[in-house]
């Protein structure tokens, strides 16, 4: 079986493909073409989002690529500054118009806090996700979503909605990468039956600069990104690769090795990366 007709059945019975094309920071007018160059390579999972302004230029791809839209995975996601019911459900239905596609497979919340509140505060805004995951609730007895979840939640967060909503989070989409192995969310998602997704999972590039992780790509005779992704992937979590450079996005996929049990645990244990110029990514709080 090729790497990319791998699943994860959701708790919804929604099949999900395990390796995904990510398209942050690829702009509008060039993700088209990336995004029909991943699907004749073979990828069928193409993960946007609102805050990435890109859904129009994803949408043409999806629509344009030459492979019927039901054997694609598309997912989007409402931006971490809505938190309420009204604006949630008025940008899904501008994340469909914009893409020209008539259902989403899946549609998450960015964040629990808005951007600028990332690790600032202690508001996990409790009211205003359930408020939004409401609007994605109707949306999908609506016929527009077929599944939704959530990203980068904590416990409580996650909490929050299994508790207090009739829908369970089908994906929990965090930051995982060797040097930041988050294994007690990872457990907890998964636990409750919630799959899990990593972006990042090459650490924003700065894997490639780290002596430990080189040294074990070099030992399995692979590339960082390939240790990285295959890294994540034996967790049993669903890999967001971004790239909009077909080579490496057909390198991306060649992760057909085994790491040993003994070196997932000597992965696992790196920590302290150093991110760099990323720092200032919202994800960590930093201010773009």
């Amino acid at each position: 079986m090729s790497i990319f007709d791998e699943t994860i059945t959701l708790n919804n019975g929604v099949k999900i493909p395990k390796l995904a094309l990510g398209v942050w920071e690829i702009p509008d007018d060039q993700v088209a073409e990336a995004v029909k160059s991943a699907v004749d390579i073979g990828y069928r999972h193409i993960d946007t989002a609102q805050a990435y302004g890109n859904e129009r230029g994803v949408g043409e791809g999806v629509r344009n690529c030459g492979v019927s839209r039901d054997q694609i995975f598309v997912n989007s996601k409402v931006a971490a500054e809505i938190k309420n019911y009204d604006e949630a459900k008025k940008s899904i239905d501008e994340t469909l118009n914009k893409m020209g596609l008539d259902y989403l497979d899946m549609m998450i919340i960015h964040n629990p806090q808005p951007w600028k509140e990332v690790n600032q505060g202690n508001d996990r805004h409790f009211e205003g996700n359930l408020e939004t995951w409401r609007a994605m609730e109707d949306a999908v007895k609506a016929g527009k979503l077929k599944t939704i979840g959530v990203s980068s939640f904590n416990k409580e967060d996650l909490d929050n909605l299994i508790k207090n909503s009739d829908t369970k989070p089908a994906v929990n989409q965090v930051q995982i990468h060797i040097g930041d192995t988050p294994m007690d969310i990872i457990k907890y998602s998964q636990t409750n039956d919630i799959a899990v997704e990593a972006f990042s999972p090459v650490a924003h590039g700065a894997a490639m600069k780290d002596e430990r992780i080189k040294q074990m790509a070099a030992k399995y005779n692979v590339s960082v990104p390939q240790l990285c992704i295959r890294y994540d992937w034996q967790l049993n979590i669903i890999v967001l690769p971004k790239s909009a450079n077909p080579e490496h996005m057909k390198s991306n996929a060649e992760i057909d090795f085994e790491i040993s049990d003994e070196d997932m645990k000597t992965l696992e244990n790196i920590d302290q990366m150093d991110y760099g110029d990323a720092s200032v990514f919202p994800v960590f709080g930093g201010k773009l």
